[in-house]
């Protein structure tokens, strides 16, 4: 599904450690569950200042989510 592509894709450009990143999704009927995981030195630039970045990701997410038919949701693991 294009959640998962879309996530990698934003993730992999802020981070310094690219190859450190893993998404994987957990689908449901109508619902998908998207995490994703980073290197501990690059937590901080996926969530942002004040958790800008983070809810950035996530309002593409939902924009995509709702063009699809489908609800999504972003968390960020670590």
């Amino acid at each position: 599904m294009a959640f998962k592509e879309l996530i990698k894709a934003i993730a992999t450009e802020l981070v310094d450690r690219p190859e450190d990143v893993v998404v994987t999704e957990i689908a449901t009927d109508n619902n998908s569950l998207i995490e994703l995981r980073v290197a501990k030195s690059d937590i901080g630039k996926v969530i942002g200042k004040d958790g800008r970045t983070a809810q950035s990701m996530r309002t593409i997410l939902a924009a995509l989510s709702a063009k699809v038919g489908r609800r999504a949701h972003l968390d960020i693991v670590d």
